[in-house]
């Protein structure tokens, strides 16, 4: 701080007589939480940027500095607007910098003062001060001197109240002869609000001030004597309690004497009972019988009793050691499938060969599954079918949405209505220890700060740890590994790595037009009988129908709309049924539309015919297989690319790839080298609106912009699916059966796919490898010859016959 003249000072007398010079500019350091009046001592912990270089600023010079209140404590940097301007100067008498950058000061206010101006703002606030003369002379009348002892003795009141008198505090506050500072002494100490603390500092008449303190005085004596009863109360209720609980005891005394039982003796006997029958691990015996002795010394109208019981009743429920008997037929266990999924083959032999090698070694841990698929291909259903199969007992949890770990694992019993884990209170339902445990929406977890349920499922999914998992409410291990875990998802993208290392993964595809038709003769329509009271003889829908509600009213890899629209035409018809129509219903392909509407979907492509920079490519998504449009224009420019269509950065570097070598071969399509010079490419994929991603669209992209090149349409009946490369190599994709279906959907015949997916055609249903024409290809000048339709030679005209124009 710079030198201060003799006229920026102001003189004011301390006590003991010594004349003190304050500076009328000082640094100001805004409080919260607190008002500081004269005379008050206290350490103050400083930790924000602008009030620690407002202290350093004060030491480095005469120590002194404006403590003034801030309106809001939670402001973290205070503007001017938002500082109290009366407060206090204060002294630094001690000033330690501490490890973290804090400052911890010792600070005495000295005189009261009021911000006239702020002179500075920007690295601390520097402000101009008025002292505030509170004219301490003032004669002690018979009011004053009533008002100080009156003062006195509340204060004594409140501080007997609390446990705080001392001689010593008696001894200060009857030392203090003058009004203002007795007033600021009271203030100080009384637990007051914010704003009222600020009220009492800016009051500048002493016996103002002290009236303002005894009001407040006489408020808080009343608080703390409420107080005061109503701890007392509570001490009166805690003897009678004890009373009472030594009267019952008494009571027990003489049932027992008589040979009478009591309530508490028949319930202590009834869970020693029960633990024994329960068989636990020695672990978990060890803990009941010790929460057992807890609850029989325990009153039994206590909370404790209350936490102890509910935990001993989880125990002896639990099923330790029961479980149910495996079939282990496989030819039944087959036959039950069978009967319950159409295809489906490479799930089915999973579990027949887990039943297989079940017998064998009965000591064989139980896998853990998941199945990934579109939504309505059964994954769910399929679930329960194993179960059947096994006969196990089948228990499902729904994991989407859920960010609590203590879902998974439980609360701690320290919480009010703690309850274990999903999993512990699922085998609790089940009363068995080797159930079909299904967790659906694996691919749904989230996580926040109540932590991570992904992590938590790492212990129970793990064969080699889940024979000990351990809930928080339990606290005792519990052995897992008989359970058969069954994991469903849409896609794998967003389960964890960790996780998803622990699974055996398993994908259903979807089903094809002729599997819809079978299943839903065989289970959607049996189903959509009997939950809409219809009999089979009432109502009939012909195959033509049928076929027509897969193709035109659905596009679906799974079956959930077939069944929706299936439960509509059986609502309909047990409407004309009610109204009064009799004989049988017949839906066929002529009157279908009367049931349903006009059709949703229609199995043609799209396009009507073949256009030039229109390909067809295949993408795979949650929902299944579906062709993906990829239009190409040229436009007037200087040779740069324009990709639209919200698209991801692996298909935008499929579209650059795919310009580049379209560019490096303009020779080999017969276009001149300045084709470009001028002109600009725009690459679009619709929806915009759809946001799309993946790897496989690359030879999409360029069939599409070597066909603008060169002038060549696209053939409208052939879609394609690969990566490419800058040699125009056709790289491998994933979702092969997928992106098949789809096509076969979208109207498709001919498939082009890189030669090294060969050898998954192999795992298509036959029907659909009957149904479509794959191609594989190498390379791009494959991929051309049989996108791109052959130029067409020009006619020669022919001579119109004389005789012919003459009848004209």
């Amino acid at each position: 701080m710079a030198e201060t003249d003799k006229d920026d000072l102001i003189s004011i007398i301390e006590e003991d007589g010594a004349l003190e010079e304050i500076p009328t500019v000082l640094p100001l350091m805004p409080v919260r939480d607190v008002v500081i009046f004269t005379d008050m001592l206290l350490p103050l912990f400083i930790g924000r940027e602008k009030s620690v270089r407002a202290v350093e600023a004060s030491v480095s010079s005469d120590s002194y500095l404006m403590l003034a209140t801030q309106f809001d404590p939670g402001i973290e940097n205070p503007k001017a607007d938002q500082i109290f301007r009366i407060g206090t100067v204060g002294r630094i008498l001690r000033m330690l910098k501490l490890p973290d950058g804090r400052v911890k000061a010792l600070v005495q206010g000295i005189a009261k003062a009021k911000i006239v101006k702020y002179v500075r703002s920007r690295s601390y606030y520097q402000v101009k001060v008025e002292i505030i003369d509170e004219s301490p002379e003032i004669e002690i009348n018979v009011e004053i001197e009533a008002l100080m002892r009156n003062i006195r003795e509340n204060s004594e009141k409140i501080l007997t109240l609390r446990g705080e008198w001392t001689g010593d505090v008696g001894g200060i506050l009857e030392n203090i002869e003058e009004p203002g500072k007795l007033a600021d002494l009271v203030a100080s100490n009384l637990k007051l609000k914010l704003e009222e603390s600020q009220k009492v500092l800016e009051i500048i008449d002493p016996v103002d001030r002290l009236r303002k303190v005894n009001d407040l005085l006489f408020r808080e004596v009343e608080l703390s004597s409420m107080q005061a009863k109503i701890q007392s109360d509570v001490r009166d209720e805690i003897s009678k309690s004890q009373r009472d609980y030594f009267l019952r005891e008494q009571v027990r005394a003489i049932h027992r004497e008589l040979g009478e039982s009591d309530e508490k003796a028949q319930e202590i006997e009834e869970f020693k009972k029960k633990i024994k029958r329960a068989r636990m691990p020695k672990p978990g015996a060890d803990e009941a019988k010790k929460q057992l002795r807890r609850l029989e010394q325990m009153h039994p109208d206590s909370a404790e009793s209350s936490v102890v019981r509910t935990y001993l009743d989880w125990l002896v429920e639990l099923p330790w050691s029961k479980a149910t008997q495996d079939d282990l037929d496989v030819k039944r266990s087959q036959k039950v499938l069978d009967s319950e999924h159409l295809g489906l083959e490479k799930i089915k032999d999973r579990i027949l060969e887990y039943l297989s090698v079940r017998k064998l070694n009965p000591a064989m841990k139980g896998p853990i599954l998941c199945f990934v698929g579109p939504p309505g291909v059964g994954k769910t259903s399929l679930g329960r079918a194993i179960a059947r199969a096994m006969k196990r007992k089948f228990i499902r949890i729904s994991l989407g949405g859920i960010r609590d770990e203590a879902e998974i694992r439980g609360h701690r019993r320290t919480y009010i209505g703690a309850l274990p884990g999903r999993i512990i209170q699922g085998l609790k339902q089940a009363g068995s220890n080797n159930p079909v445990f299904m967790m659906d929406e694996i691919d749904k977890l989230g996580s926040d700060f109540r932590g991570d349920p992904s992590s938590a499922l790492l212990e129970a999914l793990d064969p080699e740890q889940n024979n000990e998992f351990s809930d928080h409410y339990l606290n005792l291990p519990f052995d897992l590994s008989k359970v058969m875990f069954i994991l469903t998802a849409n896609l794998t993208d967003t389960i964890p790595p960790a996780l998803f290392d622990r699974m055996e993964v398993i994908h259903l595809s979807g089903y094809t037009e002729e599997e819809k038709a079978a299943i839903a003769r065989g289970h959607l329509l049996p189903r959509q009988y009997k939950e809409n009271g219809l009999k089979p003889r009432l109502l009939e829908i012909s195959e033509g129908a049928l076929n027509q509600i897969i193709s035109e009213y659905t596009s679906e890899a799974g079956l959930r709309n077939l069944e929706r629209e299936l439960g509509t035409i059986c609502r309909k018809v047990a409407r004309k049924i009610a109204e009064g129509q009799k004989g049988r219903l017949k839906i066929t392909r002529n009157n279908l539309s009367k049931f349903l509407g006009i059709p949703k979907y229609y199995p043609e492509m799209d396009q009507e015919e073949s256009q030039v920079g229109l390909s067809t490519g295949l993408a795979w998504t949650q929902v299944g297989g579906e062709v993906l449009y990829v239009e190409v224009s040229l436009i007037s420019g200087k040779g740069d690319m324009i990709v639209t269509g919200q698209l991801g950065e692996v298909m935008q570097e499929s579209a650059r790839a795919a310009m580049s070598y379209a560019r490096a071969n303009m020779k080999t399509f017969g276009v001149r080298k300045d084709f470009f010079d001028n002109k600009d490419v725009h690459i679009h994929v619709p929806a915009g609106a759809i946001p799309k991603d993946g790897p496989s669209a690359g030879i999409a992209m360029a069939s599409a912009l070597i066909s603008v090149m060169s002038e060549r349409p696209v053939n409208k009946d052939v879609a394609m699916t690969g990566e490419i490369s800058l040699r125009g190599r056709v790289l491998p994709i994933g979702g092969l059966k997928e992106k098949a279906l789809g096509a076969l959907r979208a109207g498709v015949r001919t498939v082009i796919i890189p030669e090294k997916n060969r050898r998954d055609l192999e795992e298509l249903p036959a029907n659909l490898r009957r149904k479509l024409r794959f191609v594989p290809v190498r390379n791009m000048e494959q991929v051309l010859e049989i996108a791109l339709e052959k130029p067409e030679k020009p006619k020669a005209r022919r001579a119109t016959p004389k005789s012919k124009v003459a009848k004209k």
